[in-house]
């Protein structure tokens, strides 16, 4: 009769010792790796705008006037962002104006009133994977959709619906987390007084969930506002010599001035660029900052 070694608790206790020193171990790993790429990223953030503002100061605080004043020119010196921003300032006008109602009402109903089906779960799966796609992708939809089906052309109009439509699932995202933050109670509270659905949404959720989702909305117009490829793809112009009176009108935007600079051989080219980038990366502080500012001043902790 053969008998089997039991290890004793001291072995047993051994093996959990050196578990657990193996397990700190590799949590101090990820924790390094993750401050090093944290670390590297500020890094290479901070060189990218030491470099931007390095080329771009000089040419934006030598004559502001001129620069915010001229529009564009064959000559690096007298070259302006007059057109370029006028463009970005509508382009974000009818971005939000498209996408905000459309966006949030979505947000609402998936939320609230969708029945829980397999084509709703269909519906929230595209939404999540919408977000991901490249903005060239919704360029070609607003030239394929908007500038030539519907015969809008390059114009103001055909960019802020193919931003609002690349805008959209950002917002979607957002909204419907922000309807989701609101607890029960508030629903259940509203309908305890006689309110239906609808009421008890309209006053009390939505108004619970605005200042989420106007950070939401706010940092979606952000990434709509640096976008290049969908605009270029539009047939969004450089050589603009007045500013947009009507949402007919052809336009420019900084985002495509820029890439248009930058390709130019002249040096001061660069640096007019580099100063064009310096001006689109204060409106994109700015909105950040009010976005920041909504989160910090109106969400209410629940």
């Amino acid at each position: 009769m053969t008998t089997v070694a039991v290890p004793g608790p001291s072995a047993a206790l051994r093996r959990g010792t050196s578990r657990n020193v193996v397990g700190i171990v590799l949590d101090s790993v990820y924790a390094g790796a993750l401050f090093l790429g944290t670390f590297l990223g500020v890094v290479f953030l901070g060189l990218l705008l030491w470099t931007v503002y390095d080329q771009g100061w000089d040419r934006l605080a030598g004559d502001p006037g001129e620069f915010f004043g001229n529009f564009v020119s064959r000559f690096p010196a007298r070259a302006g962002i007059k057109a370029a921003l006028h463009g970005t300032v509508w382009l974000m006008g009818l971005t939000a104006l498209f996408s905000f109602p459309v966006g949030v009402g979505a947000a609402v109903y998936l939320e609230e009133f969708a029945p829980r089906n397999r084509l709703t779960n269909f519906v929230e799966a595209n939404i999540a994977n919408l977000a991901g796609v490249p903005s060239v992708v919704y360029g070609i939809l607003g030239l394929g959709v908007f500038v030539r089906f519907l015969g809008m052309g390059p114009s103001l109009l055909a960019g802020g619906l193919t931003l609002a439509v690349m805008s959209l699932p950002l917002i979607i995202i957002a909204a419907r987390e922000a309807v989701r933050a609101v607890p029960d109670s508030v629903r259940l509270a509203a309908y305890a007084l006689g309110a239906t659905k609808w009421q008890a949404v309209r006053h009390h959720v939505l108004p619970a969930a605005l200042p989420s989702t106007m950070t939401g909305v706010i940092l979606s117009l952000s990434r709509a506002i640096g976008e290049t490829a969908p605009l270029l793809v539009i047939g969004a112009s450089v050589a603009i010599f007045n500013t947009p009176d009507d949402v007919r009108d052809p336009f420019s935007a900084l985002p495509v001035l820029i890439f248009n600079w930058t390709g130019r051989p002249q040096a001061a080219f660069a640096e007019a660029a580099a100063a064009a980038s310096i001006v689109l990366l204060a409106m994109l502080l700015a909105m950040n900052s009010v976005a920041i500012f909504l989160r910090n001043r109106f969400t209410t902790r629940w």
